[in-house]
């Protein structure tokens, strides 16, 4: 089992050249496999909203939901990096909410780090986190919990002013603290740009092939999550539709009295048969 990774780590990778990678996922078991396969970070995201909860997006999703997964992540990958996602509400009324919040994660779930939403506003957030000695990851560009100001799920960040704009913000947090600023739904050139600009280490989510490392849904590049599909995923299996086939063919052996069969029974020990028929016929 590999060592878990520190943040002087991800910075050795971003000057070495290494990319490294980071999976969202939300239970126990996912973290246990993906632990095993040798990644090296996991994200507790809020995107647990869509996916495990069904909500229309990532704002429904409560501290307490959070915790409740990121407990599960990590006595599923003991080993791993892990960053509690915070959700929306849970910061940006105040900074003492941020330290807050960021504190229980780190108390109640054992997280590594947490990641916030948001532009240079979200500065006093990152500096009084860091201050207080925890690690805060930055998340940048298309920024769900905040897409409706956005005018939807729209890429950022793809004019030459707009790629300054996330230049800009991305500095600022670095300056404030963030150890790690994530890039999503922006151009591949601005991507590019940022992991250039920056000493921190970038991590990309639809942000091209340069930043530092690349971070996507476990659910999405597995295929079990068809109500949506970004553009900047790739399928490495189809396992909904081997989900799909699999109930299926329980639910028509199960009609048929195909299953269980005797391989799948349990058998009383030798001659309690006898001992158990020769109780009835004496109750007769």
């Amino acid at each position: 089992m590999a060592k878990k990774k520190t943040v002087l780590d991800f910075f050795k990778m971003k000057e070495s050249g290494e990319k490294f990678t980071e999976l969202a996922l939300y239970d126990f078991t996912m973290a246990m496999l993906a632990e095993q396969a040798g990644l090296e970070m996991i994200l507790v995201g809020d995107s647990m909203g869509n996916v495990v909860y069904g909500y229309d997006g990532t704002v429904p999703v409560t501290m307490e939901q959070m915790i409740y997964h990121a407990q599960a992540v990590r006595r599923g990958a003991p080993n791993t990096f892990i960053v509690g996602d915070l959700p929306f509400l849970s910061y940006q009324v105040s900074v003492e909410d941020a330290v807050r919040n960021a504190g229980r994660f780190h108390k109640e779930a054992g997280m590594d780090a947490v990641k916030l939403e948001g532009g240079r506003q979200m500065a006093p957030q990152i500096r009084a986190i860091s201050d207080a000695g925890m690690l805060v990851m930055a998340h940048i560009g298309l920024t769900p919990q905040s897409a409706a100001q956005m005018g939807g799920f729209r890429v950022q960040g793809n004019t030459a002013q707009a790629a300054m704009k996330v230049l800009a913000d991305a500095k600022a947090l670095e300056e404030a603290g963030a150890f790690m600023v994530l890039l999503e739904g922006v151009p591949g050139e601005t991507g590019k740009l940022v992991t250039e600009k920056l000493r921190a280490p970038t991590i990309g989510v639809g942000a091209g092939p340069d930043c530092d490392g690349q971070a996507v849904l476990l659910s999405d590049i597995l295929g079990m999550y068809p109500v949506f599909t970004p553009k900047f995923v790739k399928r490495y299996a189809m396992l909904g539709e081997q989900v799909v086939s699999a109930v299926g063919e329980f639910v028509a052996e199960t009609k048929s009295g195909a299953f269980p069969a005797s391989e799948h029974c349990y058998r009383m020990k030798e001659g309690e048969v006898e001992k158990l028929e020769a109780t009835l016929r004496g109750k007769r």
